[in-house]
């Protein structure tokens, strides 16, 4: 780990890749990373680093970045809690990338999260910020994102009463493709919960033909 440590700080994109790739063989086999969390400030300095990888500019420095965290909640599994904040800022501003593929994986990371890290609410808390956020793309992400997470868990680990009202406000979004992916997790959320969503929609303000 102290080797990873130095490692990960390094700038050059080829000295990445091949570090990423190295880091995923030991985080891979347990017998070979034994000293994975005896140093609590080490670990979070390598999980700070590869969070700035995910910002990184290279497409595929971001993926790989991605890769290497998921490994880490996967070793982690709930111990991974104390970095999800962090490292959920960095994966809303992904969901707004202009390639599909890394809108994908941080779509993914964060459901890895849910299933393996904390429950989806804790994540939905600290993830709800991405329905503000200033890339339109960000914004449709975390709808979808919403969408995937109801396909998966169903409504119950949710307070939808929490989120609804940010695709209230999403439905009125000055991009269109926001304002599709809205509908579409409310008819999800509809889809769960049934009239109760119709209701509080009328509540809210919602014209009864919309």
């Amino acid at each position: 780990m102290d080797y990873f440590c130095e490692q990960v700080q390094q700038k050059d994109v080829g000295r990445r890749m091949q570090v990423g790739q190295e880091l995923l063989e030991y985080l891979g086999d347990p017998a070979r990373s034994p000293d994975l969390e005896q140093d609590q400030q080490r670990l979070d300095k390598v999980i700070d680093e590869l969070t700035a990888w995910v910002n990184s500019s290279n497409f595929k420095v971001a993926l790989l970045g991605l890769d290497v965290l998921g490994a880490f909640v996967d070793r982690l599994s709930g111990r991974f809690k104390p970095y999800i904040g962090t490292v959920l800022l960095a994966l809303i501003d992904r969901m707004g990338d202009a390639k599909d593929q890394v809108r994908e994986q941080a779509q993914n990371l964060i459901l890895k999260l849910m299933c393996e890290a904390a429950p989806p609410m804790y994540i939905w808390e600290r993830l709800a910020l991405g329905f503000k956020h200033k890339n339109y793309r960000s914004r449709e992400g975390v709808c979808l994102c919403l969408v995937a997470t109801l396909n998966i868990f169903g409504a119950q680990p949710l307070i939808l009463s929490k989120l609804v009202p940010h695709l209230c406000i999403a439905f009125g979004d000055s991009n269109s493709q926001v304002r599709d992916a809205a509908i579409l997790a409310i008819v999800e959320v509809y889809r769960h919960v049934g009239e109760k969503v119709r209701i509080d929609l009328t509540k809210r303000g919602i014209p009864p033909g919309r």
